[in-house]
């Protein structure tokens, strides 16, 4: 086990009003800016307790120094031991919370989401028989161990696969050495993992792909894609492995383009649709695949489709990047209007948490409306069930669709 240095006293936090507020309210982050003091120095994975005016325990939570997110809470009120059975309790709630939402033709989903079930800076996918525990902040290395046990012991598997988020890739950590893509239980995969979505099967590259190998908080757009695309040919630009290529296939499109800068995430589609071809529908679908910079393609063809997807990688991963990110998405939307047949349907996504919903779909009718086409608002759509959004913060996926009228 990762060693815990041993200290005198618990680590003490004192904090602004205004902060003591927003951990009162349930609110999972104390920032760095809102510390007043500490009783001594902290170390990354300790548990800091946080304290009231009046001296009385407020909360508890993993502190990260190396952080702008100095404290994530996990536990607010009454003070209480953080046992190994209130941490598998707390896992197997977030699991249970996933039982009723697939059926057994989906094996791909997310089991524990971050803050969101009380896991601060951390979350679990199940790919079939293969597990990917993703943590975001060093205060998860001192806990690796016990928490590959508390998984263990709530959710079945035959293999669980550690992946770091690419800020603490590298860090200093304590006795163990933990590297992204390593095995905390079970076999290294040798190929990429399966798993099935609505019946269709993908693969994962669970050891060194995007995220934890596959898009999974899109699964339900990806379903909404399949309804609308009959006899549509469809552009699906930022591609990454063709899954929304694949649901409109088996969703009756006649043709489906493959649009994104990397050649192994247009492997990575071919693959998936090879994987698919005993469907009639995906059989009788043609794929084609083109390696560019999305915005420069579509700006430059003349080539009309019956749906354009247009789901970037974040644009604006930090607040200073959001005028810019706004400006982009505004541009982009407005090249896939361009790109469609009369009657075709844009569909525009985001996963930037520092654009809201509102300005990015205020983004996509303007561009929209400049088009000097008329289009029908159809849908908004956000968040999955497996990926709730329990704060302000957590809230970053967003889907908007269009149709063109005429």
């Amino acid at each position: 086990m990762t060693a815990i240095p041993t200290r005198p006293q618990r680590l003490r936090v004192r904090l602004t009003a205004a902060a003591l507020g927003m951990v009162r309210g349930g609110h999972p982050w104390v920032f760095a800016s809102s510390v007043l003091e500490t009783n001594r120095v902290g170390y990354a994975g300790e548990l800091a307790v946080i304290y009231d005016r009046q001296d009385r325990f407020l909360a508890v939570g993993l502190y990260d120094p190396t952080s702008p997110i100095r404290v994530r809470i996990l536990h607010a009120g009454k003070p209480l031991d953080l046992n190994d059975n209130w941490w598998q309790k707390r896992a197997q709630t977030a699991i249970n919370k996933r039982a009723d939402l697939f059926k057994a033709d989906t094996t791909g989903y997310r089991l524990i989401h971050g803050e969101s079930d009380g896991w601060p800076g951390l979350v679990l996918d199940r790919y079939g028989d293969t597990l990917a525990l993703k943590i975001y902040t060093p205060a998860w290395f001192p806990w690796l161990e016990r928490v590959t046990r508390w998984i263990g012991a709530c959710a079945k598997h035959d293999r669980l696969i550690l992946r770091l988020s690419r800020n603490i890739q590298g860090m200093d950590q304590t006795d163990k050495k933990w590297e992204d893509g390593m095995m905390l239980d079970g076999n290294l995969p040798s190929s990429p993992v399966l798993f099935l979505e609505q019946g269709l099967t993908f693969e994962a590259d669970v050891v060194r792909g995007q995220k934890t190998g596959f898009f999974l908080d899109q699964r339900e757009n990806r379903m909404e894609v399949a309804r609308l695309a009959d006899g549509r040919s469809v552009l699906n630009a930022f591609s990454f492995s063709g899954g929304f290529s694949v649901h409109a296939a088996r969703g009756g499109a006649v043709a489906v383009t493959d649009l994104d800068i990397s050649a192994h995430a247009l492997s990575a589609a071919r693959r998936n649709m090879a994987l698919n071809r005993a469907s009639p529908a995906v059989s009788a679908c043609r794929h084609e695949v083109i390696q560019a910079n999305a915005f420069d393609w579509l700006e430059a063809s003349r080539d009309k489709f019956g749906m354009v997807i247009l789901d970037p990688p974040a644009l604006a991963k930090r607040a200073s990047e959001r005028s810019g990110a706004l400006h982009a998405y505004e541009r982009l939307a407005g090249l896939g209007a361009d790109r469609l047949d009369p009657n075709g349907i844009l569909v525009a996504g985001s996963c930037s948490s520092q654009v809201s919903a509102n300005e990015f779909f205020r983004a996509v009718r303007k561009a929209a409306g400049r088009s000097g086409k008329r289009f029908q608002e159809m849908a908004t759509r956000f968040h999955p069930g497996d990926h709730p959004a329990g704060f302000k913060e957590a809230e970053y996926l967003k889907m908007i669709y269009l149709r063109r009228v005429g």
